[in-house]
Order: structure tokens, then sequence, then C-alpha cells
């Protein structure tokens, strides 16, 4: 079985929990997630701990001015994830809101704490859908498509309604991404659940890569925080109400897959 050493495997753990409107409170949640890692340490610790969009706030009521809670990159919830993966040994990821050149209009950020340093992927494509304006209170980050090593396995990072998105699914995948990383906040509707599963198996199978996406749960939030293999298969499911899950991926699947269905190399546009 693979190993949490082992480059050619990548042990996830997903975090399908709400963010509060208290960026304090959240910080807590994540003690009382790596407490809960340690306390289960007898499997092997993940490699990657994967938290929702907007994790170290909740964007709130829709149209609500976010610019107070914009931090730096070494602000408090990116410097607690970086003390957590130094306590954990783990690198984690999540969602917060980043200032930006425009102070009214924060990013909308993913920060990977990881062996002491921290980088970031701000969201490309803001949601301007389904009668919300994530670009009045929220600014686009640049064309700056991220993939990232973490434990020797190499992640793509897209954020919620980049998934709607399959050129950038796409370009990380051509960059060398083995797996997509898909922090969410993806809001309850009407077909909202099947939109997000269909998406997440559609990006797994068109380019033959694993996909995990992580959500916020309901009642607001859809949840279902799932690992697709590069097959289209689901590994890992969560329901609508908060929940932990684990999942290994595993650079032979990709291999597999590829030499089955070598649909990337098979490309003529």
């Amino acid at each position: 079985m693979p190993t949490s050493a082992d480059p050619a495997s990548l042990r996830v753990h997903l975090v399908q929990r709400a963010s509060a409107l208290d960026p304090a409170a959240n910080r807590a949640t994540l003690d009382a997630v790596a407490e809960r890692l340690r306390v289960d340490g007898a499997t092997a610790a993940p490699d990657l701990v994967v938290l929702p969009e907007a994790f170290a706030r909740d964007f709130g009521q829709a149209g609500s001015d976010l610019s107070p809670f914009a931090e730096d990159l070494d602000g408090p919830f990116a410097t607690h994830l970086g003390r957590l993966g130094e306590q954990t040994g783990t690198a984690w990821l999540g969602g917060m809101f980043e200032r930006a050149d425009d102070p009214a209009r924060p990013l909308n950020t993913l920060v990977l704490a990881q062996r002491g340093a921290t980088s970031a992927y701000r969201k490309i494509h803001l949601y301007d859908s389904f009668g919300y304006q994530e670009s009045a209170t929220v600014s686009p980050g640049a064309l700056e498509p991220s993939v990232v090593d973490v434990a020797g396995f190499p992640l793509g990072l897209m954020t919620c309604y980049d998934l709607r998105f399959p050129e950038l699914a796409r370009t990380l995948a051509l960059r060398g991404a083995e797996a997509l990383v898909v922090p969410a906040a993806w809001v309850a509707g009407d077909r909202k659940v099947e939109h997000w599963r269909t998406l997440l198996r559609a990006r797994a199978i068109e380019n033959t890569v694993w996909v995990v996406g992580v959500g916020q749960p309901g009642p607001r939030y859809t949840g279902h925080s799932m690992v697709v293999a590069p097959d289209g298969d689901v590994v890992v499911e969560a329901g609508p109400d908060e929940a932990e899950l684990d999942a290994v991926l595993t650079r032979s699947a990709v291999a597999d897959v590829r030499r089955t269905n070598p649909s990337l190399a098979n490309r003529r546009m």
C-alpha cells in the first residue's frame, strides 16, 4: 500500500466544514481538525489537508463588504496554516480574502502552507452567475494557472466557479498537474448538486486526472465534497452535512488510464 513518504501517492484529508463570520472561530476550527488528526494518528498522516473556499471568513450576505476581512499572506490565517503545517508535518490548503490593489475588492485566494513556505492561487473566474455578482466585492486574479508540488505530487489549483471553465482545467493538466484540487463554497439551489458532481467528474474524465472537490456544507452550500479518479469513478463522497473524508491519490492510476484512454495525446486542436 502506498505510504505518505511515497512521491507516487498522496494522502488527502478533505474538510467539509462551514466557515463562520468570525475569523478567530475559524482558526479554532482548524486547531480542532489538527487535534483530531493527531488523535487518529494510528493511521498514516495525510500529506495534504484541504479546506473549502473562503474558510478564513465566510462571504456573509450577498454583496457584503469583504475588505475589512482581507489579510496579507503573512496575516493571521496564512500564519496559522503554516504553524499547523509545521506541527503536523502536513500541507494545508484553504481559502481566504487577500488584500488587493483595489482595497475595496480583495482577492479570493487559496493559500498553501507547506514546509515552512506559503504560496497562493487567486481565483480567476468570479461568480457573476445565478443572480450573484462576486466581482462587485472581489477582484479577479491574474491569468496565472497554478500547478504546485505537494509531497512530489503535481497538483493544479482551482476555486469553485473555476470548475465551470474546462479550458483552465485543461491548461493545468497540460502543465503537468495529475490532480486538480477545487476548494469551493458552491451555493445551494436547483440542480446545483448535480452540476457540481457532473463537472467534477467531467474535469477528471476529459483530462485523465484525479479531482478533489471540497465544499462548504448545507444548508447555504451544497456540500458533497468528493474525490474522483482519473477514470471518472467517485472514490469517496460526502453528503450535504459537515464531514471529513480521506483518500489516497496515486500517480499510477493516472498513467494506467492514460494508456487505456490517451485522449490528451490524441488531441488535434
